[in-house]
C-alpha cells in the first residue's frame, strides 16, 4: 500500500526538486504572466457587468506566450513550440487591430 505513495512522492521530488533550475523558474514566471491575462479579463468583465477583453489581456498574452515559447524551445517540445508560436501571431494581430482601429473600438 505504501509503494504507490512512495513512487508518487519520488516522482514529485524528481519533478519539483531534482530538476528545478533557472529554466523552471522562467517557466513559472511565464505561466504567471499567462494566467494574469485571465485575471485581468475577469476583473474588467466584472466591472463592466459584461464580457470584455481589455488591451492589457493582449499584453499579458504576448508576455506570457513569448516566455513560454522560449521555455518550449529550450525543452525542445514541438507541440508546445507550435502552440505558443501560433498563439503569438494571434495576440500580435489583435494588438495590431487595436492600434489601427483605435482603442475605443477594442473596448
Amino acid at each position: 500500500m505504501t509503494e504507490p505513495f512512495t513512487t508518487f512522492a519520488n516522482y514529485l521530488h524528481d519533478v519539483f526538486v531534482t530538476q528545478f533550475d533557472g529554466w523552471v523558474i522562467l517557466g513559472f514566471v511565464a505561466q504567471g504572466f499567462f494566467t494574469m491575462r485571465f485575471v485581468v479579463q475577469w476583473i474588467a468583465s466584472e466591472r463592466a457587468r459584461k464580457s470584455v477583453i481589455p488591451v492589457a489581456f493582449w499584453f499579458f498574452s504576448i508576455g506570457g506566450g513569448a516566455l513560454l515559447l522560449v521555455y518550449a524551445l529550450y525543452r525542445r517540445d514541438p507541440v508546445f513550440i507550435a502552440g505558443q508560436a501560433l498563439g503569438l501571431l494571434v495576440y500580435f494581430r489583435n494588438l495590431y487591430f487595436i492600434v489601427v482601429n483605435g482603442r475605443q473600438a477594442a473596448e
